[in-house]
């Protein structure tokens, strides 16, 4: 075997290893929701198992202490590549069998425990492995290839799907989704052995020896957390912030493939992919450009407040398209990339007020157990979207996730924001 050098290029990794952490989350919370939907499933079956499936991020600041102080961060990467590869190996397997959804909703769940592990020691050897000035250059190449790893969740895999359906297996979706997952799981192989040989092994790579417990540890972080000045109003912040596209989130992609005597638009996985896995996510990443811009400029006290609306006021195109049931393709398309826009333009407010809140003493730990209260906000509303969706059709459904937006803009006017934080000096 070739011995690594404790330096290695970071364009050899960083693009590699951010894209093995975006592809895992983006099929199972994405990729999921579209496959079952395709295979029959109810909408309120797949929104309520689905969002379960976030429960690991949710709760990976529990163990992160662990994967510090046993093995090595480049340790944990690889062997939680692999597990992830042979399940997303097992989940081709199963999809053909008469109990396809049970055994494979358990195989996306631990996809999810292994992935968000990966995510913790991929961010630690981040950190570890790259001189100061490069992490900085290479925040925004990180970010691009998790976008990647987005696209081809929410995008590729579905127009391969869709295409393999159509094109070879005579419509049954069975059969081509347990080739697409097999690609998947072969691209996932390939990454992971091509970072057995590439991954540097910095000197710092080491488990971390503490001197308190780990649960120690946590539990002193967890209660500075929660002590912090202005903890209420910024937990309610971050719950309730996205609680109408926590919802939306979950049932959009399936309103776009029902069929249009069921209130949706009835279009192929294959266009769905496109605009929703592609075209959208384009958007959203431009429109996360542009947020970063504006209050590099104004400061988030100045946006926070026009970025909440141009997160929620998009959603009345779902109104729209719910009430009028468009054909045109290109209106369709147009909707979802504006609200997509919308959304990435006012997310940005959203994880700088993270950072801000977290900024001090244990900001690490700190931000790790808002991003965890972010993942529930997140689970919460999208496991009873469906059985809303269900009850009251898709139309009163994204007129209820209009209504959700309201919560989030009382919240704002309480949290203590600088006027200066976030413009750039």
């Amino acid at each position: 075997m070739i011995k690594n050098k404790e330096y290695t290029k970071p364009w050899k990794w960083v693009p590699t290893l951010y894209y093995a952490e975006g592809l895992p989350y983006s099929v199972v919370m994405f990729t999921s929701v579209v496959m079952y939907g395709l295979l029959g499933i109810p909408n309120s079956t797949i929104a309520f198992y689905t969002s379960l499936l976030s429960l690991p991020w949710v709760l990976k600041p529990l163990w992160s202490p662990f994967v510090d102080i046993y093995r090595t961060k480049r340790w944990w990467i690889i062997s939680m590549q692999f597990i992830i590869a042979a399940l997303l190996f097992c989940v081709a397997g199963v999809i053909k069998t008469e109990y396809f959804f049970a055994v494979s909703m358990g195989l996306l769940m631990l996809i999810a425990c292994a992935s968000a592990t990966h995510d913790i020691s991929a961010d630690g050897f981040y950190m570890i492995a790259l001189k100061q000035k490069d992490q900085s250059l290479f925040v925004g190449i990180r970010s691009t290839f998790y976008r990647a790893a987005m696209i081809t969740g929410q995008g590729l895999i579905i127009i391969l799907a869709g295409f393999l359906a159509r094109k070879y297996f005579d419509g049954d979706m069975h059969s081509a989704w347990a080739v697409s997952f097999l690609a998947v799981a072969i691209l996932f192989l390939l990454i992971v052995s091509y970072h057995t040989f590439i991954l540097p092994e910095p000197k710092a790579d080491k488990p971390v020896r503490r001197g308190k417990s780990p649960w120690g540890e946590f539990l002193e972080t967890f209660v500075t957390f929660f002590k912090k000045q202005g903890i209420i109003p910024a937990v309610s912040f971050i719950l309730l912030f996205r609680l109408g596209e926590a919802q939306l989130v979950k049932i959009a992609p399936l309103f776009l493939l029902a069929s249009r005597d069921t209130g949706g638009l009835g279009v192929t996985p294959e266009f769905q992919g496109l605009i929703y896995g592609t075209v959208g996510v384009i958007a959203l990443l431009v429109g996360g450009i542009a947020g970063g811009v504006v209050i590099s400029r104004g400061g988030l006290k100045k946006w926070i407040v026009p970025m909440f609306f141009f997160l929620n006021v998009p959603n009345l195109l779902y109104v729209y398209m719910s009430y009028f049931q468009p054909e045109n393709p290109y209106i369709i398309g147009s909707c979802v990339a504006l609200e997509q826009l919308g959304y990435g333009f006012g997310f940005t407010s959203y994880m700088l007020f993270l950072i801000m809140f977290c900024d001090g003493e244990n900001k690490t730990a700190h931000y790790a157990i808002a991003t965890g209260i972010m993942a529930l906000g997140m689970m919460i509303p999208g496991s009873v979207s469906g059985f809303i969706q269900e009850s009251w059709g898709y139309f009163m459904f994204f007129v209820w996730v209009l209504i959700c937006a309201v919560p989030g803009f009382f919240i704002i006017r309480n949290l203590n924001i600088s006027a200066d934080y976030g413009v750039k000096t």
